[in-house]
């Protein structure tokens, strides 16, 4: 069996192959204050005429700001203010605006384990595949269903196995081997599939690099982005339960009957860049440098953690940002910003001149700053460059890895990082 048909067999209560329609229990279910209020209107609907309106298991959803935090219309104001009331009057856990991304506070908190069915009403909720969790964005409504029911429907997954092999080169991260990926398989390689990234260069990636490729298996089309959980998922959980023992059956077999397995070698890999307007449209590095820039943005669920700008300082070094181009670092949480915080990094960024924001989504979905102008080009670790993604419309946004956003400071222009 895969990965997939293990965690749908265990959540259905019998085994299941893909391609099998199943109706699952869900482990845990998360939404945030963008999708969260039409879920909630959902469940009152589906609720009516009932003496009791309660949710299925409040200990198994998680509420989370992070979209417009703070607040930053009178909308958001007011449905800061919706969540807040449903999730005191149902007893469920409220992560309000200071906590930070959803993506990152998830496994962070301890939310996340291997073997889970989880469903989070954002399509990045795939990221939490980094640690053996099948986890899948959803819509509000299929939210408002599992509030009520703690159950959902799903076709099981086909699994596609990319197999990598290889050290990456020094200047080369995850972001640029998910980048190449994606590139070579279209946005559509995996629709309606497991992404399953396998080898010892997945093997020797950190939680932290694994949980930037997990989340961007939507981006070629997957339903979920899994990663074995091994030693290194071990020493992850442990650091948040001291007595986790790692479940050993979590793992695809290698009898397991694949969709397709893909096999790549990484020790040549360039620095990637994803070029406007979809994410697919990539290149390396070297196609595209000499592009001026006006923005760079560091941070997202994708890129937001300290070793993400700990890659970007090492890039930087002492050298100033170039004259005219603006500088967003984003730490993904609270928790991540207070290891930045006590690296210096924070000091340093604003002496440079760059603009330092608490934990939130900002600029990667047009939040409320950041957003570039007419005719303006942005520079991003983030995960989509769509038209309109982050601002006008006739805006161009390029994505790119942190250390590939700090060399690119320091000119103004995209910048191979291997010759900053």
């Amino acid at each position: 069996m895969t990965l997939s048909e293990k965690i749908f067999s265990k959540a259905s209560g019998f085994f299941v192959k893909a391609g099998e329609f199943v109706v699952a229990n869900i482990d845990l279910a998360m939404t945030h204050d963008i999708t969260g209020p039409l879920a909630v209107k959902g469940f009152y609907e589906i609720m009516e005429g009932k003496e009791q309106k309660k949710v299925w298991d409040p200990k198994k959803i998680v509420i989370l700001f992070d979209h417009q935090v703070p607040a930053d219309s009178q909308n958001a104001a007011q449905n800061h203010i919706f969540l807040r009331r449903f999730a005191a009057e149902q007893g469920i856990l409220n992560y309000d605006v200071y906590e930070g991304v959803c993506h990152q506070v998830m496994p962070e908190k301890g939310h996340v384990l291997p073997g889970s069915l989880i469903v989070g009403s954002d399509s990045h909720t795939c990221a939490y595949g980094a640690l053996g969790a099948f986890s899948t964005g959803i819509g509000s409504t299929d939210m408002a269903a599992v509030f009520a029911t703690g159950k959902l429907w799903f076709k099981v997954p086909e699994t596609l196995r990319f197999n990598i092999k290889g050290n990456l080169p020094k200047d080369v991260y995850s972001k640029d081997l998910i980048l190449h990926l994606i590139g070579d398989v279209s946005v559509e390689g995996a629709r309606y599939m497991a992404a399953e990234f396998a080898g010892e260069t997945v093997s020797n990636l950190s939680v932290s690099e694994r949980m930037t490729m997990s989340n961007m298996a939507i981006e070629m089309g997957g339903k979920a982005g899994l990663i074995e959980p091994d030693s290194v998922t071990e020493a992850y959980l442990q650091e948040r339960f001291p007595n986790f023992k790692l479940d050993p059956q979590w793992k695809s077999d290698e009898d397991a009957d694949f969709f397709e397995v893909r096999d790549y070698c990484v020790k040549d890999l360039e620095p990637q860049v994803a070029c406007p307007h979809n994410v697919d449209n990539v290149k390396p590095v070297t196609e595209v440098a000499g592009t001026k820039v006006d923005q760079i943005f560091v941070g997202s669920c994708t890129n937001g953690r300290f070793e993400d700008i700990k890659i970007m300082m090492d890039a930087m070094g002492d050298e100033p940002i170039a004259k005219g181009v603006r500088l967003i670092v984003v730490p993904a949480s609270r928790t991540e910003y207070m290891k930045v915080y006590r690296a210096g990094y924070i000091e340093t960024l604003m002496e440079k001149g760059a603009i330092v924001q608490s934990p939130c989504c900002g600029p990667c979905m047009g939040g409320s700053f950041g957003r570039l102008g007419d005719g303006e080009v942005g520079l991003s670790t983030s995960n989509r460059n769509f038209k309109g993604r982050q601002g006008s419309p006739n805006s161009f946004v390029y994505l790119c890895s942190p250390a590939t956003a700090g060399a690119s400071a320091l000119t103004g222009e995209i910048t191979d990082p291997r010759k900053k």
